[in-house]
């Protein structure tokens, strides 16, 4: 292709032409970096698929007239079908409108086209204008809730990691408080075979859980198992046991190993029950239920452990034999030759499930308003389930991130392969919808990570680095229609994280989509340092202090989270350490100010914060301000409570930090016996009563 079509194929691939760079200027994107995302999307040749009279799928907003173009000559008679099986039918001429008689319910329909034997089918999906909102909000209630790295909760129970019997009694915990949620991290499926491999935000599917978080102690099998309790009462096994609760960082070596031994010894008594036990009718309906993406899952895993124990070098599907690499034909033929060892992770991916269902069921019978909200990770790696088992919706020779910015003159690159939007669209958003689904069953909110990637994605061909990036259109409006169609029958609210650049263009289809705003207290200031005062926060919004890719509220306070990221040799110079060192200093007094102009501070208290060291007095103060704002949800974090110092994550770093490991500093029994942290959430709880409607 010469110049002029490689700009016209990447304008109907959705490559943008130009972005603004981090100097606020234009900059044009390369025909050589078009042509590379156009080879990733298998959009390099000069032809372009035959265009029917219709398209795979068209978007409605509910209540308004189902009107579409068709394309085409001569006459045609169509068939519409509605989801619940209602069906009309008549004739319509080529190159003009079809208008459908009344109105459509929401939902997915299917209209099909037929002339001289030839058909052609049009998915249409009819949405509501806005997503689920919880009867509180709607009232005007302001609601609190403690967002949670499920990884991170110790407990005298657990096995060295936070589990959903931790989760159970965070929200029992909570509840008592006045808490309506718990806020976590991504619980996707990541590499059992890997443990080491711990990020939540690269995992390997996002339609399946992380099986580490089953509560052991809570599995029927393992009770009653007489070869796993003679293995747990052993001296050896308690002292790993005990080893692994005791770490102040996770061991995810050490807990996978003593779970997965765990669960082997007790699948066996799961394996003989008879198809009429109620547990084994709940699982054979399960998989039932979840089809070929469950067997597909439980297979790659399987198949991972295997690979992995014969050659350290397999990390993931591009690393193994040939034969194993198209995962569509490997899960099934290694399901006939290795059914148990399958099984055994179908049987896992159920216990999960189970267990997560009944901490929301539990959060339902406490009268908790929101009960969990989960977290949806922006995309997966590349070497896992999902990739493995659909190359063609990921793009493989592509990865997103972020276009250079001061700090980061070559930009980031996340290592993650983007969907390819024309895929989705030919699919009919099918796997936008599943993913969705996944995420939506057993919460009350979904966060979705980077929400701008409903918009648009910067992707990066393969081999380069960031700054030879583009951005990638997504069809925002179509994704925001089926968000919000999921969102009100799961009856599940959305928060779009929306920090860092956010285009003027998303802004108000967020809004009006009815997808809460994500507001973190470091951010909301000017450039006086004047920080936003508590109820100026917009009420569609969910205020929270950090987030965690930030330092805790002592991190920020004595610029921990700096010093670090110099001793780690983050900044390209002393030059930019030092400019963040004062722009921390001036940001601390503003807050400070802040604290004593809005009450939530004695006014005893100093007013220089370069004197002023943390304190729970400020500790308290801080929290009392995000607790005053007039955002609907107050995300706290129990870092905050207990005044730790150390990150969860640094972002920019590889190994140089264990990331994704730190526990709290103490175990849940403690923390919630601990009477300043009782005192602390009494007074948050009764300052967000106040400032409700």
């Amino acid at each position: 292709m010469d110049e002029k079509q490689i700009d016209q194929a990447a304008t109907l691939a959705g490559i943008s032409a130009s972005f603004i760079n981090a100097h606020g200027k234009q900059q044009a994107i390369s025909a050589q970096t078009k042509m590379k995302l156009l080879t990733a999307m298998g959009r390099d040749e000069e032809t372009s698929p035959a265009a029917g009279p219709l398209p795979p799928v068209k978007v409605f907003t509910q209540g308004r007239p189902i009107s579409l173009s068709l394309a085409g000559k001569g006459e045609f008679s169509w068939v519409l079908e509605q989801e619940n099986g209602t069906r009309a039918e008549g004739r319509a001429g080529g190159s003009k409108r079809l208008t459908l008689p009344g109105r459509l319910p929401a939902g997915y329909h299917q209209l099909t086209l037929e002339q001289k034997g030839q058909r052609w089918s049009c998915r249409l999906i009819v949405a509501p204008k806005r997503c689920y909102e919880p009867e509180a909000l709607l009232t005007g209630k302001k609601l609190w809730g403690a967002c949670v790295q499920l990884y991170s909760l110790r407990s005298e129970q657990n096995w060295g990691i936070g589990d959903f019997g931790d989760l159970r009694m965070m929200l029992e915990e909570t509840a008592k408080r006045g808490g309506a949620f718990i806020g976590l991290n991504p619980i996707h499926a990541l590499y059992p075979a890997m443990p080491e491999s711990a990020s939540p935000y690269s995992p390997s599917s996002r339609r399946w859980l992380n099986i580490l978080y089953i509560d052991v102690n809570a599995v029927d099998e393992f009770r009653h198992s007489k070869a796993a309790q003679r293995w747990w009462k052993q001296p050896d096994t308690q002292a790993a046991l005990e080893k692994a609760r005791a770490s102040e960082w996770v061991d995810y070596s050490a807990v996978t190993a003593l779970k997965r031994e765990a669960l082997r010894l007790a699948f066996p008594d799961f394996e003989v029950l008879p198809a009429t036990h109620a547990r084994k009718r709940a699982y054979l309906q399960f998989v039932e239920q979840a089809g070929s993406s469950l067997r597909q899952q439980a297979a790659f895993d399987a198949l991972h452990e295997q690979l992995i124990k014969e050659n350290k070098e397999c990390w993931g599907w591009p690393a193994w034999p040939e034969k194993y690499r198209d995962g569509t034909e490997a899960a099934e033929a290694f399901y006939h030759s290795n059914r148990d060892d399958v099984e055994f992770y179908q049987w896992l991916q159920w216990l999960a499930h189970s267990q997560f269902a009944d901490c929301y069921a539990h959060s339902e019978a406490l009268g908790m308003p929101i009960g969990l909200y989960r977290d949806l990770a922006v995309g997966v790696s590349e070497g896992g389930a999902e990739t493995w088992c659909d190359r063609e919706l990921y793009c493989l020779r592509a990865s997103v991130g972020a276009p250079p910015d001061i700090l980061g003159p070559l930009g980031q690159n996340w290592g993650l392969p983007p969907m390819d939007p024309n895929v989705m669209q030919t699919r009919g958003y099918q796997p936008f919808i599943d993913l969705l689904r996944a995420n939506m069953t057993d919460c009350g909110a979904l966060r979705i990570d980077h929400v701008m990637a409903l918009l648009r994605l910067w992707w990066i061909p393969y081999g380069e680095t960031a700054d030879q990036g583009a951005y990638v259109q997504y069809p925002v409006d179509d994704l925001l229609a089926i968000l919000a169609l999921e969102s009100q029958r799961y009856r599940c609210m959305v928060i779009g994280e929306d920090l860092g650049t956010v285009p003027v263009e998303i802004v108000a289809r967020l809004r009006d989509s009815g997808v809460y705003s994500y507001k973190v207290l470091y951010f909301e200031r000017d450039r006086d340092n004047i920080y936003r005062a508590p109820q100026s926060y917009p009420v569609q919004a969910m205020a929270t202090i950090t987030t965690h890719d930030l330092p805790t509220l002592r991190g920020f306070w004595e610029s921990g989270d700096l010093t670090l990221g110099q001793k780690l040799g983050l900044y390209p110079d002393k030059e930019v350490f030092a400019g963040l060192q004062e722009d921390r200093d001036k940001a601390r007094q503003g807050l400070l100010n802040g604290l004593h102009q809005y009450g939530c501070v004695p006014k005893k208290l100093g007013h220089k914060a370069s004197m002023m060291a943390m304190t729970p007095t400020l500790n308290r103060g801080l929290q009392r301000y995000i607790a005053d704002s007039a955002s609907a949800l107050l995300g706290l974090q129990p870092e905050d409570w207990l005044n730790m110092k150390m990150p969860v994550n640094v972002p920019g770093t590889t190994d140089q930090y264990p990331n994704w490991r730190r526990k709290l500093s103490q175990t849940l029994e403690a923390m919630f016996a601990d009477p300043q942290v009782n005192r602390l959430l009494k007074d948050l709880d009764k300052r967000r009563r106040k400032v409700s409607v």
